[in-house]
């Protein structure tokens, strides 16, 4: 781009003395590192927002300032939420679990999921280090890249099931630093209740050979691990049952989120305390969604046991589909695969186990040196899974009561979180990980978090009074 080497110095970082970054040896305006943060949490690099801060408000910045200054508030907000994290444990047990606001919402959503990035392990040595990412070519450091080495997505991990231990991070995801993060969605949402089932028949879209072919692929059921790299999640809106004019599915109220780059059991803490405050114990309805993953359910039962189940519908699809059309040409196989996905659709998942055993023993059990795409293999595992999330696959019932039925809504969020920090040139410490995550999640909520964060940090800097905006 063509930089103005005239384009006005505004001033310099604005830090309470305790927090100084020492940039420049000062500090900028409250107003102006505003908008340093937002461009850097906001675009997809730091370059990228050192070029919007030059294009659309006239600050030359460095990349390495707006780099420092997003690390640093995000570590003021990861101490934040870890105080508060702090104050909700603390509560007794009743008061954890009760309604924390005025007015409960009516409908409750909480759903959970993981995305992708790239962790260094080193230490900082240097102060002048931060623990933020920048792309490759501007740090002139490529990890295994400058080794000669490609730098590649890895496969994804295969879901496990309750009762499945959880394999750790396999070896080519160790060295080519592919970690997971862990985020936590809560929507209210608006739906209405029927008597019955409003939508019986499974809709059209899910049962459209071009469509159902790709979303196994991306989900990488029944298809080999070379078979493609990792995919996004769906759009939300296509993975609606449109098709039903007596089905509205829920709509989306208010959205907030949180992430981390921090084992299950901590986000569940971080995601529970996030639900006390927004009254989300005290929803007439309450919902809790994700796929298989045994970690999504550990949190359920500690945090959301008086939250509905409900396993992912597209996940749990994807499975049937590999079962049925395993060890069968296609027109067989799809003619199978679409009565047993009719039949998990209005929730008789127990006919489909009882057909999937008859399968089991028509093909034998699978051998442990057995392949994943295995047609033995790929039956026992859908069996398996069928058999231990049966009870959150009660669709029928979930439509009735207005519940969501997908998860595709955090798999969307996931999306907008990667679109910030994953990317084969995109490398970070682990402080500079979670200081972002927890921005990112920040500026995607709709609950005016930000914007309470930056009244009260500067009423604490000047000694003046915050006043809050009605709400």
């Amino acid at each position: 781009m063509n930089r103005n080497d005239t384009a006005p110095n505004v001033g310099r970082l604005f830090f309470p003395q305790s927090q100084s970054l020492g940039v420049d040896q000062g500090s900028y305006s409250p107003h102006v590192l505003r908008q340093i943060v937002y461009a850097g949490v906001q675009n997809t690099s730091f370059a990228a927002g050192r070029d919007d801060l030059l294009n659309l408000a006239r600050l030359k910045i460095s990349e390495k300032q707006v780099e420092r200054a997003t690390e640093r508030i995000g570590q003021e907000r990861v101490e934040q939420r870890g105080a508060q994290v702090q104050a909700f444990l603390k509560l007794p047990v009743m008061e954890k679990f009760a309604a924390a606001v005025a007015h409960p919402p009516d409908l409750a959503v909480v759903e959970m999921d993981g995305g992708r990035l790239q962790i260094r392990n080193e230490k900082r040595s240097d102060p002048t280090i931060t623990g933020v990412a920048s792309p490759v070519e501007e740090v002139g450091l490529a990890v295994e890249a400058t080794l000669g080495q490609a730098v590649a997505e890895p496969a994804v991990a295969v879901e496990a099931t309750p009762g499945q231990a959880v394999a750790g991070p396999s070896a080519s995801e160790t060295r080519n630093h592919w970690r997971e993060d862990k985020i936590g969605l809560l929507m209210t949402m608006t739906s209405k209740e029927s008597a019955g089932d409003p939508c019986p028949t499974i809709p059209e879209t899910f049962v459209n050979p071009l469509r159902i072919i790709k979303l196994a692929r991306e989900l990488h059921k029944g298809c080999a691990p070379s078979e493609g790299a990792v995919a996004d999640p769906s759009d939300p809106e296509k993975d609606n049952p449109l098709e039903c004019p007596e089905y509205i599915p829920p709509t989306v109220l208010v959205k907030s989120m949180v992430a981390t780059r921090q084992d299950a059991e901590s986000l569940g803490k971080t995601l529970a305390a996030a639900a006390r405050s927004r009254g989300f114990y005290g929803a007439k309805r309450k919902a809790f969604v994700a796929d298989g993953a045994e970690c999504n359910w550990t949190v359920q039962k500690r945090w959301f046991s008086d939250f509905v189940p409900i396993i992912d519908f597209i996940h749990a699809l994807s499975y049937v589909f590999a079962a049925a059309t395993a060890g069968r040409l296609f027109g067989q196989g799809w003619a199978v695969y679409v009565r047993w996905i009719g039949l998990v659709w209005q929730g008789s998942v127990a006919e489909v186990i009882t057909e999937l055993e008859r399968r089991q023993e028509e093909l034998g059990l699978p051998t442990k040196d057995e392949s994943e795409t295995n047609p033995r293999r790929v039956v026992a595992d859908t069996l398996r899974y069928l058999k231990n999330n049966q009870g959150r696959m009660k669709y029928d019932e979930y439509r009735r009561l207005g519940l969501p039925i997908t998860s595709s809504h955090v798999e969307s969020t996931v999306k907008q979180f990667n679109r910030r920090v994953k990317g084969t040139e995109k490398f970070w410490l682990e402080e500079g990980a979670e200081a972002l995550l927890q921005l990112r999640a920040d500026y995607l909520s709709e609950t005016e978090t930000m914007e309470k964060f930056w009244q009260e940090r500067e009423a604490a800097a000047t000694g003046r009074r915050c006043y809050r905006r009605a709400s």
